[in-house]
């Protein structure tokens, strides 16, 4: 029944039924009987045919620019990467990775930077890794993004490690402000 429907439909596209472009009449609707012998009108036949599928492809290829058309405001050229180009990775398929944190939504978009190790395609590339992240290293690149480092003002300075007991720690000035949070203390600190 859904099959009758949709070939008994003008096509969006085509402007003609589906089953006229396909068989080159229009589907039965009641139980007719079909004669049986040669038709002679086998000749027009095949001519009808002919400019039926005519007009159904040029009335797909309007279709198809026009889509194109409309594709192609949005569509922009893709960057150039080079070997050891400095990229950021998108947290999109490292979303099992961070489990540990406390809002998906609060997450990072983009982590890294890292490496560009080499270039496969100019729609792949394979990246320097950690191995704690693990991904197979070669990404399509719509995963990463070129990265463009801090504005000289906006680089946060952090200060030097000390190492107190085998372990690095960093060096407090002054203890601003205490808070027990879940039990455990944390100490806002210059």
């Amino acid at each position: 029944m859904a099959e009758f429907a949709y070939n008994n439909k003008i096509h969006a596209a085509t402007k003609i039924l589906p089953f006229k472009v396909n068989y080159g009449q229009d589907l039965r609707m009641g139980f007719e009987g079909r004669r049986k012998g040669k038709y002679k009108a086998a000749g027009k036949f095949v001519e009808r045919m002919k400019r039926i599928q005519e007009k159904a492809k040029a009335a797909l290829e309007k279709a198809q620019e026009e889509m194109k058309k409309f594709a192609d405001k949005k569509r922009r050229e893709g960057e150039e990467y080079r070997v050891r180009d400095l990229v950021l990775l998108s947290t999109k398929d490292l979303k099992w990775q961070m489990k540990g944190r406390r809002s998906e939504k609060l997450t990072e978009c983009f982590v890294g930077p890292y490496k560009v190790k080499g270039i496969i395609s100019s729609n792949t590339i394979e990246l320097e890794l950690f191995k704690s992240i693990r991904i197979y290293p070669v990404v399509n690149v719509s995963r990463v993004r070129l990265y463009k480092p801090q504005v000289e003002g906006q680089k946060k300075i952090l200060p030097k490690l000390v190492i107190i007991e085998g372990k690095e720690e960093f060096e407090v000035e002054k203890i601003l402000n205490k808070r027990t949070v879940r039990g455990k203390e944390k100490f806002l600190v210059r």
